[in-house]
């Protein structure tokens, strides 16, 4: 046994003895005299060099001197004892160091403990290769990083390794383009600081923001006058407002300034879609108007429906707009042309989906419809529901429709066979959102509800002690959580993986009194909330809640 293993040996002797009594018993709990913790294995020992303890503390690097006992002169003999016990051989010398220990008192073997026990602490990350200790802290969840950082400055300095926040905030589903590229600008001396560093705290703040709720006051935009806002699109820093007051309105999410008042349907605005800068709007004046939001010119005034446009979807540069006339047209926004006419509805077309390929259309005649827009050619009339068909969603391969009839149908976009028929509300489903098989629906029974299409299965129903009193008039997903808006006057934010209520994101003054939440739009770091009542107990308004607080204010400094 060399050197390393004869001290490691002793050391937990002394431990066993300061653990457990003299007689051999653990001391009762909170009792033990020591706690040990981050010691080197045996093997690790067994690989080192020195051959005594003072050889092992100038490998430490510490000083072959180490501060001795005073207590007065030393017991004659001793020299002679310790010749002797240098004689011995090893076994010889545990031998004698165990029936040492055991005549030992508890402060004295707790004496040789604080000489012998930091020799067994060692920084194993700064013995490592920078390679290899870098390997190891990818093994560290983020916010263990994080506090790993701030352990000493070499561990700092691994913890700052770009490449390795880069591993991380992939993980994490977290992009630097999108949550760091504009602070980076604004924020030159950030340089210093690994970007994805930046970014995942940045992301980790907003998240927290979200689900805690610190983020000071609303701004309020007030406009529209009285009016009903029918329809709310959120782009970038540009938030359109369309109202049955027959405008839009261009606001700025940053100042709240209102940029534009678009002019020109002398109809109430039922519907729009937006795209970076440019909006498309229907109306009861039976026409599509689509403008550019920054210089707020209407571009092309769309004719051809003889009935109010309300709905609409846009992708890419072709525009899907139904009507109360049975109809629906696909427009192409930067001509301005009808380029196709779909018809087959035999009453109001109410929902529409467009994913560039194929035209999903639910109607006041209970059918959905899947269209080839190219050929004008209906592929598949979806017959099941016994009501109007209210709302949509479309991803490629599979069609949900919701109706007044209370359910709500899943079916094969390829095949138009029904997959599921989901069942539980108990009114009309006025809103849902899909997104991977998961799809939340929003009821004018007061409830929400998760579901999995796959299976057809509802995973929760999100209601409770905290559910909305009135009906769901919006929802959105946004990063793992759902966004309900109601009749009630409140929003309120839902963990999508658990149903659990977080909070009450907006609550009217005149929520449960005539207030209203007609629309909710969210990004990552904002909701946009249009407001008011029916009944003149809350002003039109829409209200901005900004969840990067650090980060906006850095640009106003």
């Amino acid at each position: 046994m060399g050197f390393y293993g004869t001290l490691k040996l002793i050391f937990y002797k002394m431990k066993r003895k300061l653990d457990h009594g003299p007689d051999g018993r653990p001391f009762p709990a909170g009792k033990k005299h020591c706690k040990g913790g981050g010691y080197l294995s045996p093997s690790c020992l067994a690989q080192a060099t020195p051959t005594t303890f003072g050889d092992l503390r100038l490998a430490n690097g510490h000083s072959a001197q180490r501060r001795r006992v005073t207590s007065g002169p030393p017991p004659s003999g001793l020299q002679d004892w310790l010749q002797t016990f240098q004689m011995w051989s090893g076994p010889e010398r545990l031998l004698a160091l165990d029936e040492l220990i055991d005549r030992c008192e508890t402060s004295q073997v707790k004496h040789v403990m604080q000489v012998i026990e930091p020799q067994f602490q060692r920084d194993f990350i700064s013995l490592l290769p920078k390679e290899l200790a870098l390997y190891v802290l990818t093994f560290l969840p983020p916010r263990d990083l994080l506090r790993a950082a701030q352990t000493c400055r070499y561990w700092r300095i691994l913890a700052e390794d770009n490449l390795l926040w880069r591993e991380k905030c992939r993980e994490e589903g977290i992009s630097e383009s999108a949550s760091y590229r504009r602070r980076e600008s604004v924020r030159p001396s950030a340089a210093a600081v690994s970007p994805w560093k930046s970014a995942y705290i940045r992301q980790h703040r907003i998240e927290t923001n979200w689900r805690k709720g610190d983020t000071g006051e609303p701004m309020v935009l007030k406009g529209h006058d009285d009016h009903v806002i029918t329809c709310l699109q959120f782009s970038g820093d540009l938030i359109v407002s369309g109202s049955d007051d027959n405008t839009l309105k261009v606001w700025s999410a940053v100042t709240g300034k209102c940029l534009q008042t678009l002019t020109g349907h002398t109809g109430g605005v039922w519907c729009s879609q937006m795209a970076v800068a440019t909006v498309i709007s229907g109306s009861t004046d039976r026409t599509l108007r689509v403008w550019d939001a920054e210089s707020g010119e209407c571009v092309h005034t769309l004719y051809g429906h003889t009935s109010t446009v309300r709905c609409m979807h846009l992708h890419g540069n072709r525009v899907v707009s139904g009507s109360r006339d049975t109809t629906l047209r696909v427009w192409n926004v930067t001509t301005g042309q009808c380029e196709h006419v779909l018809t087959g509805h035999v009453a109001a077309v109410r929902c529409v989906q467009y994913d560039g390929r194929r035209v999903v259309s639910g109607g006041y005649d209970y059918m959905v419809k899947v269209w080839d827009p190219e050929t004008e050619v209906c592929l598949h009339t979806l017959q099941g529901h016994t009501n109007r068909v209210y709302s949509l969603q479309f991803d490629g391969a599979f069609v949900v429709s919701g109706s007044l009839d209370t359910s709500i149908r899943v079916w094969d976009a390829e095949t138009g066979g029904c997959v599921h028929t989901l069942t539980g509300h108990q009114s009309l489903t006025s809103g849902m959102e899909l997104r991977d098989n998961i799809l939340v629906s929003g009821n004018a029974d007061s409830t929400v509800r998760v579901w999995d299409i796959r299976t057809g299965l509802c995973l929760h129903t999100l209601q409770g002690p905290n559910k909305h009193q009135s009906a769901v008039t919006c929802l959105q997903f946004c990063r793992g959580l759902v966004l309900s808006s109601s009749d009630d006057g409140t929003v309120k934010l839902w963990d999508l993986r658990t149903g659990a209520w977080l909070r009450d994101v907006v609550a009217l003054q005149s929520r449960g009194s005539g207030g209203v939440v007609w629309r909710i739009k969210a990004s990552d770091t904002r909701l946009v909330c249009a407001a008011g009542s029916r009944n003149g107990t809350e002003e039109t308004k829409l209200l901005i809640m900004d969840f990067d607080l650090e980060d906006r204010k850095t640009e106003a400094d």
